[in-house]
């Protein structure tokens, strides 16, 4: 192969582990655990691995809340790959697609995780006959999930009622922006 040809490795060797290549079992693939929380400069070195296993990475899916803002689209020197963030995305893990349907779901361990806590978790999300959901993997009790469902729930209608604007009741003056209001407005529209 010409140089030229070669996809670039990794500059730094990604803390990875994975099941081995079988039939799956389990809710993820194994775990990783990168070095920051900017996915769009962790994800060069973790695809490079990963071409591997499943060729060029097309597209990887991640939840919103867990890494700070990303870029739409990265160029890993193979191709584009498109990053795709959602909010229903399960917490800690990423799932990349490759060509033919072909498909990872990794957990992703806490970037600040303790070192022997981050090995031991990813060891078992690494085991071949590990089926544990990702809440237990990562410690997560279920009446604690419960508890992080309904905050992030909280959080996702506060930050949609600050982006809408306010609308006027029927029958009513129409109201001013928030910032436009000063105290003696608001009360007097409560009057």
């Amino acid at each position: 192969v010409d140089n030229s040809q070669r996809v670039q490795g990794p500059s730094r060797t990604p803390r990875l582990r994975l099941k081995p290549k079988a039939p799956r079992i389990g809710f993820v693939d194994g775990a990783w655990w990168p070095h920051g929380d900017d996915l769009g400069a962790e994800l060069p070195d973790l695809l490079a691995v990963l071409s591997v296993r499943l060729g060029h990475v097309e597209r990887v899916l991640y939840r919103l809340s867990d890494w700070r803002p990303a870029p739409r689209k990265i160029d890993t020197g193979g191709g584009p790959v498109k990053l795709d963030g959602y909010e229903r995305q399960p917490i800690s893990t990423i799932s990349l697609q490759g060509p033919g349907f072909r498909r990872l779901d990794l957990l992703v361990v806490a970037v600040h995780a303790d070192a022997s806590d981050a090995h031991a978790t990813m060891m078992r999300a690494a085991h071949p006959s590990d089926q544990t959901h990702v809440d237990r993997l990562l410690g997560i009790e279920p009446r604690v999930r419960i508890s992080l469902d309904r905050a992030s729930v909280a959080q996702q209608r506060w930050e949609s009622m600050i982006l809408k604007p306010r609308r006027a009741f029927p029958n009513t003056h129409p109201v001013t922006a928030p910032e436009e209001q000063d105290a003696g407005d608001i009360v007097r529209d409560r009057i």
